[in-house]
């Protein structure tokens, strides 16, 4: 029923909402614990994780499932994903290892929020500035130096519709130039979570894939569009594969018309 659609996002939102003021001083805690022996900001990091988690668990709209593991979290990747959905950052938090996000400036103003990505380690981006994209690259690699993987969804936006959107080099050239490897997250189903152009939250079922790891070692930066097209196709197969599970209707204009 529509009003009790109506009750569940509120409830969301009041939850989210909750979960990010009392998550705020619990991360902070654990930063001043643990700044002087974690340089690379695990410990606070994997906190700030766990508030998405909470917020998501409470969110009786979304029912949201990861697969697949690391044998060594403490090894560092480049880590990349298609991008839907606001809702893809509660999804891939649920996977049980820290990385550290790249992520545009204006999501660390905000309250809160952002206070706890500064303490957590993230790295902030300023889009078409060349000076702070050049100084998030020296950020990545500096978090990579202190194993901890990076999270870089290479479309540099959220799509608008089921196909993606063309991969910018950024992540790629990263991943060759610090010799760690590639890993590729699929993600299906959080665009109808929370489309793009609304905070509603909608509700949807979505999942994410850890896929097999790429090793660079051996690649240079003239392979940069060939290493780019292949984890672009590798992420497509698996998210049509995630979609067809989860009886998403690929050619869907819209989040309406989901299944």
């Amino acid at each position: 029923m529509r009003w009790v659609r109506t009750l569940q996002h509120w409830w969301a939102w009041t939850a989210t909402a909750l979960v990010v003021l009392l998550g705020t001083p619990v991360v902070a805690l654990v930063y001043a614990i643990t700044a002087p022996f974690d340089p690379g900001r695990y410990a606070a990091g994997r906190a700030f994780r766990l508030v998405g988690v909470t917020a998501l668990r409470l969110n009786s709209l979304w029912r949201f499932h990861t697969r697949g593991t690391l044998p060594d979290p403490r090894r560092p990747y480049v880590v990349v994903a298609n991008h839907e959905s606001y809702a893809d950052v509660f999804l891939i938090s649920c996977f049980p290892w820290e990385m550290k996000w790249l992520s545009k400036d204006t999501m660390f103003k905000i309250p809160c929020m952002g206070w706890m990505m500064q303490m957590a380690g993230d790295i902030r981006l300023v889009r078409g500035n060349r000076d702070s994209a050049a100084d998030a690259i020296v950020q990545c690699r500096d978090r990579l130096a202190k194993k901890v993987s990076v999270m870089i969804f290479p479309e540099g936006t959220r799509s608008r519709s089921w196909e993606m959107l063309p991969f910018k080099d950024g992540a790629f050239r990263l991943a060759i130039e610090s010799g760690a490897p590639i890993l590729p997250i699929a993600v299906a189903g959080t665009r109808y979570a929370m489309a793009k152009g609304t905070f509603r939250f909608l509700p949807a079922r979505a999942i994410a894939e850890l896929l097999e790891p790429i090793d660079t070692t051996g690649y240079t930066l003239a392979d940069v569009p060939a290493l780019k097209q292949l984890v672009r196709d590798r992420i497509e197969g698996a998210r049509r594969t995630l979609a067809a599970e989860l009886g998403i209707r690929v050619d869907a204009p819209d989040a309406a018309t989901a299944a």
